[in-house]
């Protein structure tokens, strides 16, 4: 398969990756049980599948290193922090940890982005304030 992507089908990638990390935090149902469901109901035209499982189980396996990479621009316990917002941090805080090969920009925007379609009112500036100050600890040249 080719390693060429469509920005859209990346998105699509990210909402169902924010949306299932959001079931996870609310069920805990087993991450297998979650990922297949949302495998099974997706459009594989339309979205980055690959992807998709990339940023739902690397957000969950390595949970600790992104909460305490988070920790320090937060101002409560991430377990306070609205349940869409705080997956929406989660999924930022892994593509700025560990792809670089997404530009921080990238990033960044997606995570508003979402926030702006799911989120609260003002989710977008909290998310926005979050992942400025986390990225430039984990991506302090770019």
């Amino acid at each position: 398969m080719s390693t060429t992507f469509k920005p859209a089908m990346r998105r699509r990638a990210r909402e169902y990756a924010m949306q299932a990390i959001y079931q996870w935090q609310m069920s805990d149902n087993p991450l297998n049980e979650i990922e297949a469901q949302y495998l099974t109901t997706m459009n594989a035209k339309k979205v980055d599948t690959v992807y998709f499982q990339e940023l739902f189980s690397g957000v969950l396996t390595n949970l600790d290193e992104i909460d305490e990479a988070l920790a320090p621009a937060l101002e409560r316990e991430i377990e306070g922090i609205d349940p869409i917002e705080r997956a929406i941090i989660r999924l930022s805080a892994f593509e700025l940890k560990k792809r670089v090969d997404v530009p921080k920009k990238v990033v960044i925007n997606e995570g508003i982005e979402l926030a702006k379609t799911f989120g609260a009112t003002d989710g977008h500036k909290f998310v926005n304030g979050v992942l400025d100050k986390i990225s430039k600890a984990l991506r302090p040249h770019e």
